[in-house]
């Protein structure tokens, strides 16, 4: 079976040759054409995935509160940019709404709202889901783009969206995973020139077997950095909830998920 993005891929790959799975993750969720974020209805019973605040009401108000009581131990200032990075279906937004609004009126009635969002097909569902909520609400192709000032952010599984580099440990030490064809014009793992600086691994290469899997995030850290260069320089506080290790360590953490 293959896909209109499927296609695409080999296309590029045949033109260009492999690529890095960082660049095989991104088009994957966000090309333009057939990206995933751009084309499905990611969440609930009908698609791939249930997240937290689909399950219950209880999450997202559980965050609200949160957001309150950062605000309070901040002094309570006015004029707040709430952010929330990723809102998928705007659920969890309007759980917190709710709350905010019924235990701390002096925040909800200065604050602004500030959604994150590439993706414009779900920009219309977050649109329909908090309507309610008339010219407070925003939008923001990037975080970037977020107005100056006190901030309060709230990320539900961001940081497991953002695409990856792996290595993978060869003869030769770890080389860049990639992404290529093989000899049917199927896509397939190969390992690729691009090294690893030994520095970044967690223990000495010479312990470990042949085939071991090293992942790391530049891009993950970048978003970091933003949100702590953001908070530096403007104050707030950040809530950032997702999966992960406490430890760094070896291992494959790339998987797609259909139909639950």
């Amino acid at each position: 079976m293959t896909t209109a993005l499927g296609e695409k891929i080999k296309a590029i790959i045949q033109a260009n040759g492999p690529i890095s799975v960082t660049d095989y993750f991104s088009l994957c969720l966000a090309d333009p054409e057939h990206g995933y974020y751009r084309t499905r209805e990611p969440f609930g019973r009908s698609g791939d995935f249930v997240t937290a605040p689909e399950v219950s009401q209880i999450f997202g108000e559980m965050i609200g509160v949160f957001i309150v009581h950062a605000w309070q131990r901040h002094g309570t200032p006015a004029g707040v940019r709430l952010v929330e990075i990723g809102p998928g279906r705007g659920t969890m937004m309007a759980d917190m709404l709710r709350v905010i609004a019924r235990i701390a009126p002096p925040l909800f009635d200065t604050m602004t709202v500030h959604l994150v969002e590439t993706s414009e097909r779900l920009r219309d569902v977050q649109n329909q889901t908090l309507e309610d909520y008339g010219d407070k609400i925003a939008w923001h192709n990037g975080f970037d783009e977020v107005p100056s000032g006190f901030t309060l952010i709230a990320a539900n599984e961001l940081f497991d969206a953002i695409p990856i580099r792996q290595f993978i440990r060869t003869q030769t030490g770890f080389r860049e995973r990639m992404v290529g064809l093989d000899a049917d014009g199927e896509l397939t793992f190969a390992a690729g020139v691009a090294g690893l600086d030994p520095a970044l691994l967690p223990e000495p290469v010479q312990n470990l077997s042949l085939g071991t899997l090293f992942e790391i995030s530049p891009a993950r850290q970048a978003v970091m950095m933003a949100i702590c260069e953001r908070l530096r320089a403007f104050g707030g506080t950040a809530l950032a909830i997702d999966y992960g290790h406490l430890v760094t360590g070896f291992g494959d953490t790339l998987q797609a998920v259909r139909m639950h």
